[in-house]
């Protein structure tokens, strides 16, 4: 279970002068602890009791990722109504957690394939697009998955 929310984020859209390199999300942080959310918990600023991390845009799928995400309604309360929000698709879930790599993504991307939560057709273009074939096959490999793409990597 989570205990945390992230949120990708690009500011490349919002940006006056050059790319330098470094990401800086001083602004994004300050303007939150003007409307009273100063609270950090591990890495996240606590919002309405839930610690948020704010990931910046750092590659190609990070951006197709937030690109492509799927506009939601998220219902608040019966008395509030609902919010609209994107959420990433699930195939780009799982090409994250593949990229990243850590125990913790790797259990995250078993848990979306026995659920059959992943468009295995989309995940496996996404995967062949970001350069991710290989750790795909040491993942399928390591969990003793039959590779759903079967794609053979040129020697």
């Amino acid at each position: 279970m989570t205990e945390d929310l992230d949120i990708l984020v690009s500011l490349d859209a919002h940006r006056q002068q050059p790319k330098l390199g470094l990401v800086t999300l001083g602004p994004m942080l300050s303007y939150l602890q003007q409307k009273g959310y100063s609270e950090f918990r591990k890495e996240g600023l606590v919002i309405e009791g839930w610690p948020v991390q704010f990931l910046p845009v750092a590659d190609d799928l990070d951006a197709e990722a937030l690109a492509q995400a799927e506009e939601v309604e998220i219902e608040i309360s019966a008395a509030e109504g609902s919010v609209k929000s994107r959420v990433l698709r699930p195939q780009h879930i799982v090409a994250t957690a593949l990229r990243t790599g850590r125990p913790k993504d790797r259990i995250r991307m078993v848990q979306f394939l026995e659920e059959d939560a992943v468009d295995l057709g989309a995940l496996c273009d996404v995967i062949g697009r970001h350069g991710l074939l290989q750790a795909w096959q040491a993942f399928c490999h390591r969990t003793g998955m039959s590779d759903p793409c079967d794609v053979q990597l040129p020697p």
